[in-house]
């Protein structure tokens, strides 16, 4: 029997959220910055180490400017995970992460939560982490959608907690 899960990509504009989308999906990259409009929804079937399969049903929103209050509810109902996405060069796209994570797990209840920090080829890996901690910023990973840093591991490990 396989198991199947809403998995929601959230985050501001221009984060990477439809570059993550892509590459776990059809392991690609495009230079090409495209916006989304409304949502983009594909499947990925994803093996557990126990060999069983996990349907993740992948939902690739579009940008907001300030909160996470801004998406669209409809887009959230139904979730059993999201995961926000944050630019690694943009502190604007981080700075209210945390009230975003807590209205999320306010107002979804029993619903995974996950922050990525995105670009990760475009920085120090080692200061940006120290930034981050300075500031008090939570993430789960940190990320290169370009060059695939991360990406296929944090799904997986996604996938695996989705199906305890």
């Amino acid at each position: 029997m396989t198991l199947s899960k809403k998995v929601v990509i959230l985050g501001h504009f221009g984060v990477g959220k439809t570059s993550l989308f892509r590459r776990i999906i059809d392991n690609e990259f495009s230079e090409e910055y495209k916006v989304t409009l409304g949502v983009q929804i594909k499947k990925k079937m994803i093996t557990l180490p126990d060999g069983r399969e996990l349907s993740m049903i992948l939902w690739d929103t579009e940008g907001h400017s300030n909160t996470v209050e801004d998406t669209r509810k409809s887009y959230l109902l139904g979730s059993h995970a999201f995961i926000y996405v944050f630019d690694l060069t943009r502190e604007d796209t981080y700075k209210n992460l945390n009230q975003d994570l807590e209205y999320l797990t306010k107002n979804y209840k029993n619903v995974t939560a996950k922050a990525i920090g995105n670009k990760l080829d475009l920085v120090n890996e080692k200061e940006i982490k120290a930034q981050l901690k300075e500031q008090n910023i939570p993430f789960d990973c940190l990320t290169s959608a370009k060059m695939n840093k991360n990406v296929q591991d944090f799904f997986s490990d996604l996938a695996s907690e989705l199906a305890k």
